[in-house]
């Protein structure tokens, strides 16, 4: 038994990439500490409110509005524009993805966060826990609402350089790769990820480009020891069109 719950998903690129899911424990800690800087926050604003308007009813509306706004924004503000971490996820090495691993976007974190409260019922996250500890997936009700899932983030092992050479440096350094034996079925995975790796999560992107580029190496004569991963993919493409 895998102290982890794990799942599988299925790429476009016939990769399978595995999500490490994120238990009740390790979310309620993370929950806790963006509960302690929504707090903060909150306070800050009342503290704030008062001490620049006054007590009177402008002020305590003005504090109403800006604090729902605090509440109903910390979150999805924080997945959208975080790569779906909060600060109390990115403490945890948590992430929220959608269910085959790209990032959240805003209507969906939208949803997965206004759903909250109904997890919140009937008092202190009950029904969010009950949901997390039945659901296959570790889902609370927003999460299946909104088709997201809280997973823990993957570090590679290993590190490669990211940085994508130039179309000419490509070239000029795949020029004498043997790529004879890498079909046509392998080069459109390799260049369906290209397309597309900029809407995966990094840790999805690493281990994709990673399983994607290892066995095609292996069919390429010539290609330096340092080339691998997203670099290898990058100028295997290059190789390709070159020869075409």
């Amino acid at each position: 038994m895998q102290y982890e719950d794990r799942i599988t998903i299925p790429t476009p690129e016939g990769v399978h990439l595995e999500l490490a899911l994120a238990g009740v424990g390790s979310r309620f800690a993370s929950a806790i500490v963006d509960f302690v800087i929504q707090a903060a926050l909150l306070i800050a604003v009342f503290v704030g409110g008062i001490a620049v308007f006054g007590s009177g009813g402008f002020t305590v509306a003005a504090i109403t509005v800006t604090s729902f706004f605090v509440l109903a924004a910390y979150d999805i503000l924080f997945e959208v524009f975080a790569s779906g971490r909060t600060p109390g996820k990115g403490l945890n090495g948590l992430r929220v993805v959608r269910t085959d691993g790209s990032p959240v976007g805003f209507f969906t974190s939208a949803v997965r966060n206004v759903l909250r409260l109904v997890d919140f019922l009937p008092s202190g996250y009950l029904v969010g826990i009950v949901s997390i500890l039945v659901s296959r997936r570790n889902q609370r009700l927003g999460d299946l609402a909104a088709g997201t899932l809280v997973v823990r983030e993957r570090r590679p092992a290993t590190r490669w350089q990211e940085s994508a050479p130039s179309l000419e440096a490509a070239r000029a350094q795949s020029a004498t790769w043997d790529v004879g034996a890498v079909s046509t079925a392998e080069l459109a995975a390799v260049r369906r990820f290209l397309a597309r790796r900029d809407e995966l999560t990094p840790g999805a992107r690493t281990q994709i480009a990673m399983e994607l580029s290892e066995p095609l190496r292996a069919k390429v004569a010539g290609v330096p020891d340092q080339v691998r991963g997203e670099t290898f993919l990058e100028q295997l493409a290059v190789a390709k069109a070159a020869r075409s």
